[in-house]
């Protein structure tokens, strides 16, 4: 039975041949290909690699934000002007002011020393930020620094003051 099988599909493979001969196997033309799509897969997905690579690295370096204490952004006044920045710092005590029309808050930071005027031109502040006659409120602030001297910030975060220790204007340990 298996010999009519093989009979039958050697006489099928001759009638689709124009002249009669068996087409030649086509496993070994499939096998020589294999290694060009191959190296066409990796090409490409080198290529999209190599994109999205050059797209963190060039695309978004301008989109970077760098963080610092008050005295460095003051130490860098001229080379950090007009750009986004974030400054950490400590409210100065008794600076906090509110202003209604046009809503403003306006307060002074400092660290190591140095203090910068901030304008934050928003009617809402975090909860935390609240002026204590004893300091402690550390405070980071996102914008940049306006070509009349004082910061202009588009965001207020303060930390939590509660294991803040006045006496030795540190912040205590956990627990």
């Amino acid at each position: 039975m298996k010999r009519d099988l093989d009979a039958e599909l050697a006489v099928a493979a001759r009638l689709d041949e124009p002249d009669g001969a068996a087409a030649p196997p086509r496993a070994g033309m499939a096998a020589r290909r294999r290694p060009r799509r191959s190296l066409a897969l990796l090409a490409a997905l080198l290529l999209v690699v190599a994109a999205v690579v050059a797209l963190v690295v060039f695309g978004f370096g301008g989109a970077a934000i760098y963080a610092m204490p008050v005295d460095e952004l003051v130490s860098r006044r001229a080379e950090l002007a007009g750009r986004q920045v974030r400054i950490e710092g400590e409210l100065v005590p008794g600076s906090l002011r509110r202003r209604e029309q046009p809503c403003e808050h306006r307060f002074l930071v400092r660290s190591r020393g140095a203090a910068l005027a901030v304008r934050y031109a928003q009617c809402v502040v975090p909860d935390s930020f609240r002026d204590r006659p004893e300091g402690g409120v550390l405070v980071t602030l996102e914008g940049s620094l306006a070509p009349q001297g004082h910061f202009e910030a588009s965001l207020v975060m303060a930390k939590c003051s509660s294991r803040y220790d006045p006496k030795a204007r540190t912040m205590k340990g956990p627990g």
